[in-house]
């Protein structure tokens, strides 16, 4: 049987509080408390930083994140094979997105998933950091999740979609060629972009055109980048999904040279393996095919 110690160390990563993770199990905060104290005993050191804004792990913390949530997987694992064995469809899954995908993409894919399997449970973890995305899925977090490339872990990689990136402009700019943006349209603007698509395939943009870090800005999430664009406060860069749900009084260019991102899912191979996630890698091919083609 799980150590109860183990589910009390996952929920207290997950909700930042000992108050949230008793909550979350309906359990009091002082028995939250004891399991971890007696937890760091037993292990022989401090795995939080308590604090007045929750608690946060420290560096062993950290280290033992990933091994305590294998065992609590493991178990997850063992009861859904059983569950299979014996003709049942229940369990549960976490899925990872970033805004977009969280978006366009997980409320028809869970509305199917649902339809289809009624009794496994869906948690939906939404983190506009790719990188932290896939630390999740590393750490066990998460079982699968929406990321873009490149994926310097050793997981499990799915590749779904080609996104192609746009400019996104203040309402009655117009470029040279009424038909895409160049170098000289946007040589002196200034751009408002998401810390997590800095160092990836919108950095590939801005390097083509030499926009020069001290002309960036940055802003939380993709509706907030379209608000302040329509205020005039400088331009954007946008992937096409994100511009199918959310909207703006602003101009959509795209570059002269195409720019796109590769969305994918990652899961690690253990995990890929598990009922619950493997049938949710399916719905979520099923959706993509659908929507996009294979």
């Amino acid at each position: 049987m799980l150590p109860f110690a183990y589910q009390v160390f996952s929920a207290v990563v997950q909700e930042g509080s000992f108050y949230k993770a008793s909550l979350l199990l309906n359990v009091t905060p002082s028995a939250i408390s004891h399991s971890i104290s007696q937890l760091e005993k037993d292990l022989g050191f401090p795995v939080f930083i308590r604090n007045r804004g929750g608690v946060e792990l420290t560096q062993s913390g950290h280290l033992v994140l990933p091994l305590i949530q294998e065992v609590i997987n493991s178990q997850s694992r063992l009861r859904q094979e059983a569950d299979r064995i014996n003709g049942l469809s229940v369990g549960s899954v976490r899925l990872g997105a970033f805004s977009s995908t969280c978006i366009s993409w997980v409320p028809p894919i869970i509305q199917s998933f649902r339809e289809a399997y009624p009794d496994i449970k869906v948690s939906v973890y939404q983190d506009n950091d790719f990188n932290g995305i896939v630390q999740a899925v590393k750490d066990g977090t998460i079982d699968v999740g929406f990321t873009s490339l490149p994926v310097n872990e050793n997981l499990e990689v799915k590749q779904l979609l080609r996104d192609e990136i746009y400019c996104i402009a203040p309402k009655g700019f117009k470029p040279k060629n009424p038909m895409e943006v160049t170098a000289d349209d946007i040589a002196d603007k200034s751009f408002i972009l998401q810390h997590g698509d800095y160092d990836r395939d919108t950095k590939a943009a801005l390097d083509h055109y030499n926009i020069r870090p001290n002309s960036i800005q940055f802003s939380i999430d993709d509706q907030s980048i379209l608000a302040m664009v329509e205020a005039g406060l400088g331009f954007g860069i946008l992937p096409e999904l994100a511009l199918q749900k959310i909207s703006g009084n602003v101009e959509v260019f795209p570059f002269d040279k195409r720019f796109y991102r590769t969305i994918c899912m990652v899961t690690t191979k253990v995990g890929a393996k598990t009922p619950a996630t493997e049938k949710m890698m399916g719905k979520i091919e099923e959706y993509v095919n659908g929507e996009y083609g294979s």
